[in-house]
């Protein structure tokens, strides 16, 4: 794996970037246990192997995952491209508090995220749900403000439906939408995924593992509250995917690779976000540049694992009620 890989441009006003982007959020512990060590080598390592945009956000551990990325980055920010998501807010034992995205509170977040990231600008910056109680175009104006002051390259959106983004694009150019989509999490091909296409945006597509149900991922930290995990429907779905996983052992591939090709195959133009905390998690994945699946290849996998194979929704129902991507 070299730097030299094609690149993968975010819209038409976002950074052009390595084909496979890193989240960084089970790092800081939301899968359980991570090391800080073994994180910041993983970081290095994708930075080495020319992964040129992570993917964060202030909430994540409190601000913990800024801080972690900052040493990381230390003397190659250059070298990466930082996609910082804000808008959740969390008590001081981490309990939700809600959402705020008003032009007020926009501004505040990403004072302390750029000094938790020791960095002077933030290369795509977005707010990670939509509030209900703000106008989409109050918000993206408030970073509009921000981009005019050279502190936001790109502005971005994260789990909006298509008349959200809109609306949003008639404020300011947009350069990607944040959504979940896997082999198993297709919905957005019916009406989100053209909406971009129309507007000249890319995608940041996470979940491409499905939070690990992919590939078998041991069931601890904030995956006992996904409903694709629990009860029946986690038996079923183990099940279902032991076939998945036949298939890439067929091919000499492993499930996480065989994820992520499919990604790469059905939306070339977009980028999957791949949440590895270990090197060795890394280096799986980013194999999956060297097998790409042909068209024959995907509809075997679809055949194999089709979406309805799997039972239960991405997020359990409360959260599921609050995504604006879901109306």
């Amino acid at each position: 794996m070299t730097p030299t890989h094609r690149t993968t441009q975010l819209g038409t006003t976002g950074p052009r970037v390595f084909p496979i982007a890193l989240g960084c959020m089970s790092m800081s512990g939301a899968y359980g246990p991570s090391d800080e060590t073994e994180s910041i080598a993983t970081l290095r390592e994708a930075i080495e192997r020319g992964v040129t945009l992570l993917d964060t956000a202030d909430f994540y551990a409190s601000g913990h995952n800024e801080l972690l990325i900052r040493r990381a980055i230390e003397g190659q920010r250059d070298k990466v491209r930082l996609s910082v998501k804000f808008g959740a807010m969390r008590g001081p034992d981490g309990a939700p508090g809600g959402f705020d995205a008003r032009p007020a509170a926009v501004k505040n977040f990403i004072t302390y995220s750029l000094q938790r990231l020791g960095v002077d600008h933030i290369d795509v910056y977005r707010p990670a749900r939509l509030d209900p109680t703000v106008p989409i175009e109050d918000t993206v104006g408030a970073i509009a403000d921000l981009v005019k002051g050279g502190y936001v390259r790109s502005i971005g959106l994260s789990e909006v439906g298509a008349e959200t983004i809109r609306r949003a694009a008639k404020v300011h150019p947009l350069s990607d939408l944040q959504i979940e989509y896997s082999l198993i999490t297709r919905k957005p091909e019916k009406t989100l995924f053209p909406t971009l296409t129309e507007l000249g945006m890319s995608a940041t597509l996470y979940g491409v593992l499905s939070r690990g149900l992919l590939t078998g991922a041991k069931v601890e930290g904030a995956r006992v509250h996904y409903p694709r995990f629990a009860g029946e429907a986690g038996q079923r779905n183990a099940a279902a995917v032991a076939r998945f996983h036949a298939y890439a052992a067929e091919r000499g591939m492993t499930p996480a690779q065989l994820s992520v090709a499919w990604v790469l195959a059905k939306q070339p133009a977009f980028v999957p976000v791949v949440g590895a905390r270990t090197r060795k998690q890394l280096l799986d994945v980013l194999g999956a540049l060297e097998k790409p699946l042909s068209s024959d290849d995907v509809a075997a996998v679809e055949a194999i694992l089709p979406k309805e194979a799997i039972a239960g929704t991405r997020y359990p129902e409360q959260q599921m009620k609050m995504l604006d991507s879901e109306r």
